[in-house]
């Protein structure tokens, strides 16, 4: 039975696996047809697929080679540096997309940090003079406050779990004598 299993898994793993080269392909003629830069990066998005799955697949990497030939002739490189120069190329071309996408990022976050630095100002700026301070001492009144109280509770809490396991004593105790009182209640000694 586990290897009916392994094999659906291994099955299942060619079939993605194709779909995956087809899904390439299809990105690589439109590449082509529109004449755009062969780039991993664009084609992993176009493809739908891993940048990892472009660089560790044998035939996404020979895909991707013959459509960068057929777009580039270049004679006078040799083959192994024809092989050596687009891995490079496409990786610099990787860096400088997540270098731009990264430097954007930046910008949002500095344009919305910005916005709250402003927004604080302004409602510094709408307090009157002197309630910044009496702000910072009404809190730090408050904090005391519930510092003490906290104390407090912590007190009757304890004073409750100690009055809780007195009443389990008494409640013990009163059983205790009501089972020493039960002869005597059910049979009553005769009178005199």
């Amino acid at each position: 039975m586990s290897t009916s299993r392994t094999d659906a898994a291994a099955q299942a793993r060619r079939q993605a696996t194709q779909e995956m080269l087809e899904r390439l392909q299809t990105a690589l003629a439109a590449a082509a047809r529109d004449h755009t830069p062969v780039t991993i990066a664009a084609l992993a998005r176009t493809a739908r697929v891993s940048c990892t799955f472009l660089y560790q697949n044998q035939q996404a990497r020979d895909l991707i080679e013959q459509a960068t030939c057929a777009s580039r002739p270049h004679p006078a490189v040799s083959n192994s540096g024809r092989r050596a120069q687009p891995a490079w190329k496409e990786r610099a071309l990787n860096a400088e997309d997540a270098l731009t996408q990264a430097q954007r990022e930046i910008r949002t976050q500095r344009t919305h940090i910005a916005e709250l630095l402003g927004k604080i100002r302004n409602l510094e700026h709408d307090l009157p003079e002197g309630s910044l301070q009496r702000i910072v001492t009404k809190n730090t009144t408050l904090k005391q406050h519930v510092r003490q109280l906290t104390q407090d509770n912590q007190q009757i809490q304890e004073r409750l779990t100690s009055a809780r396991q007195n009443n389990r004593f008494m409640d013990k105790r009163i059983a205790d004598l009501e089972a020493q009182l039960a002869p005597y209640l059910t049979n009553p000694t005769p009178r005199p």
